[in-house]
């Protein structure tokens, strides 16, 4: 007999994976240290006036599977249709999404949201559409912060330029809400210096920070006044969207003349790109351990790989792929230079391509000095990785050779104020790789006490100490 879709034992295949998730890790507290949330939707508690503006209106997993099934681009991200014309395109495409997260998502979503265990295809489409929709016009509870309660989310860290204010960060907290919201420093823009925006850049950094910036050395005076005022303001976490890690030999001198070169809009080569690259890392890393922040490299993508789409969309539109980088060396003399000089803060290092685990899963063990628990991170499987494969191959690299015991757990890396069941479907899949060893006597059944504070610290305990929250 078929096990039915999505039960409450869902992905739990053993009497010791149900417990462990029913009792132990559903009752945690969400920490959500790395998303995309745009914080003035926090601010302000938006209302959302469709379940197709809270479900597409930046969703490019979305928008990447419709384009695949055939849907024209107008209903993914066109001005000139209507949110039923694109949900009910969403609806059609569904029913193709089969062994893609986006089915296990979607229909996790429904159910936890919005109570709806109907299955979403053409025939369900519109009483599924009317049903959200009614929830979201007349539930007060249906709101971006009634999302965040209703989740029992107790922080999140968003992404932020250093040239942000964080006004909607600051009018949140004095609004009394109960879920943190914490800005993540996220430097992209002064690092890419082979973008053509780099010196327009440049001088909105010069104006927010009022420091003059003529050369590499005045922008690091700049970036410090502003990461004083992001850890003034609460900031405890920096973040890095590159490629790959960096080990171009290279001078001060160099680097100087590489930034008048880029302000100049001269061209660079690829190796004085990556010189730079490799200095503003360091200097932004030894920033981070100065003020006792927590790193974040995410590495890996090729992003914006179809030029025609990025000039008419922009970038995080659903046009980015895993990368194939050699960068182990690069990435172990990075750390071991900041080791050496004793600025090697608490680091979490995420990789894009799955063949990289268990490179990451080693390097870990090289950098760990006592100083805390799992003080070098291997992070969660992240972007095309966050799914049950993914996910799975994250945690068996990083425990059997490293302690997944001490990691710090999931996240949801999202725009959407609807990816909190990430978090469910995370700790399902965790119980369950517990609940087999277990069962096939990999882990003593008596130590299910053990166990079951193994599964509370993953799922939250270890993110609230790590972070010094």
């Amino acid at each position: 007999m078929a096990k039915q879709f999505m039960d409450e034992h869902f992905l739990l295949e053993t009497k010791t994976a149900q417990d462990l998730y029913h009792n132990h890790a559903s009752k945690m507290p969400i920490i959500d240290y790395h998303c995309h949330l745009i914080p003035q939707m926090v601010a302000d508690d938006h209302k959302f006036k469709s379940i197709t503006e809270l479900w597409l209106g930046g969703d490019h997993y979305k928008w990447r599977a419709m384009r695949t099934n055939g849907v024209d681009e107008r209903f993914c991200t066109g001005a000139d249709t209507t949110d039923w014309e694109k949900f009910e395109k969403w609806a059609a495409t569904v029913p193709y999404t089969f062994r893609n997260p986006l089915y296990h998502w979607t229909h996790l979503e429904l159910k936890t949201a919005f109570g709806i265990n109907k299955i979403l295809k053409p025939e369900t489409a519109r009483e599924i559409f009317d049903e959200c929709n009614d929830k979201l016009q007349n539930d007060p509870s249906y709101t971006a912060r009634g999302f965040m309660r209703r989740y029992n989310v107790e922080c999140v860290c968003t992404t932020d330029d250093p040239v942000d204010d964080l006004r909607y960060h600051k009018q949140t907290k004095e609004s009394g809400f109960e879920v943190r919201m914490i800005p993540a420093w996220r430097p992209d823009k002064a690092m890419n210096i082979e973008k053509p925006e780099f010196p327009a850049y440049v001088a909105q950094l010069s104006e927010v920070s009022d420091v003059n910036i003529t050369t590499f050395k005045d922008m690091l005076d700049a970036l410090k006044k502003r990461h004083d005022f992001f850890h003034a303001n609460g900031c405890r976490l920096s973040d890095h969207g590159i490629e790959e890690f960096y080990d171009e030999p290279y001078t001060d001198a160099e680097i100087e003349v590489i930034f008048a070169k880029a302000l100049q809009k001269k061209e660079l080569t690829q190796f004085e790109q990556r010189q730079y690259k490799h200095a503003f890392l360091y200097e932004m890393a030894k920033m981070d351990a100065e003020a006792d922040w927590t790193q974040q490299f995410h590495y890996g993508a090729i992003r914006d790989n179809n030029t025609q789409m990025y000039n008419q969309l922009g970038p995080d539109t659903g046009f980015d792929s895993i990368g194939e980088f050699t960068t182990a060396r690069a990435m172990s003399k990075f750390l071991n230079r900041l080791n050496n000089e004793k600025k090697l803060t608490r680091t979490i290092l995420y990789t894009l391509n799955p063949c990289a685990n268990e490179v990451i899963a080693t390097m870990l063990g090289n950098f760990q000095d006592g100083s805390c628990p799992g003080k070098i991170q291997f992070g969660s499987g992240w972007w095309f990785n966050d799914q049950l494969d993914g996910m799975t191959r994250q945690m068996n690299a990083l425990s059997v050779l490293g302690l997944l015991s001490r990691f710090v757990g999931m996240l949801t890396d999202s725009r959407s104020f609807l990816s909190y069941p990430r978090h469910e479907y995370f700790r399902r899949l965790l119980c369950n790789l517990l609940g087999n060893d277990v069962e096939n006597g990999l882990i003593p059944a008596t130590e299910t006490d053990r166990l079951a504070q193994m599964v509370e610290d993953i799922s939250y305990n270890n993110a609230k100490n790590y972070f010094k929250f």
